[in-house]
C-alpha cells in the first residue's frame, strides 16, 4: 500500500511507542534488580545473624545473642515493611510487558502496517497498542530517576539493539 500523510504518522507513533517501551522497559528491569538486591541485603544477615544469636544463647553469651536478635528483628520488620521481592517480582513483570508491547509496536509498523487494507484498521491497532502502553503506565510502579538514567545509559551504547537492526552490523 502507498504511504499517505495518516500512513507515515502512525509509523511515526509506532516508533515513539518503540521508544517509550524500551525505556520504560530497562528501567523497570533496572528496578526490579536494585529491589533483589534488597533483599538479599536484608533477608541474608537476618538468616546469618539468626543462626549466630541462637549458637551464643547456647553458649552462655545472653548479652550477644540479644543484640544479635536485636538486629535480626530490625532487619527482618525492615523486609515485611519495604517487601523488596515482592517489589522485585512487580517491577520484572512491568519490564517483561514493556518489552511485550514494544516487540507488538514493532510488529506492528515493520510487518502488519504494509498488510492493513487501508488507513482505518491500521489506526485501529495503533489504538489498541496506545491503549495497552496507557494501561500498563498506569499499572506500573515508578521506578526511581537513578533506574531510569542507568537505562538510558544503557540504551545509549546499544544494549537494547538488535544486530539486525545496528547501521554498523
Amino acid at each position: 500500500m502507498s504511504e499517505t500523510p495518516t500512513r507515515t504518522a502512525i509509523q511515526d507513533e509506532l516508533q515513539r511507542i518503540e521508544e517509550d517501551c524500551i525505556h520504560s522497559g530497562k528501567a523497570q528491569f533496572n528496578a526490579g534488580v536494585r529491589w533483589s538486591r534488597y533483599h538479599l541485603f536484608l533477608g541474608v544477615p537476618a538468616v546469618i545473624l539468626s543462626a549466630l544469636a541462637g549458637t551464643a544463647f547456647f553458649k552462655g553469651q545472653p548479652d550477644i545473642a540479644g543484640i544479635m536478635s536485636t538486629i535480626v528483628a530490625i532487619l527482618t520488620a525492615l523486609s515485611t515493611f519495604l517487601k523488596p521481592s515482592e517489589r522485585a517480582s512487580s517491577h520484572k513483570g512491568s519490564g517483561d510487558q514493556y518489552l511485550t508491547l514494544r516487540n507488538d509496536a514493532r510488529v506492528l509498523r515493520t510487518v502488519k502496517l504494509d498488510a492493513a487494507c487501508d488507513d482505518a484498521a491500521a489506526i485501529a491497532n495503533l489504538d489498541e497498542i496506545t491503549k495497552r502502553r496507557n494501561e500498563l503506565n498506569q499499572a506500573s510502579a515508578q521506578p526511581a530517576r537513578r533506574d531510569f538514567e542507568l537505562a538510558r545509559q544503557g540504551i545509549d551504547e546499544g544494549e537494547a539493539a538488535h544486530r539486525v537492526d545496528r547501521k554498523d552490523a
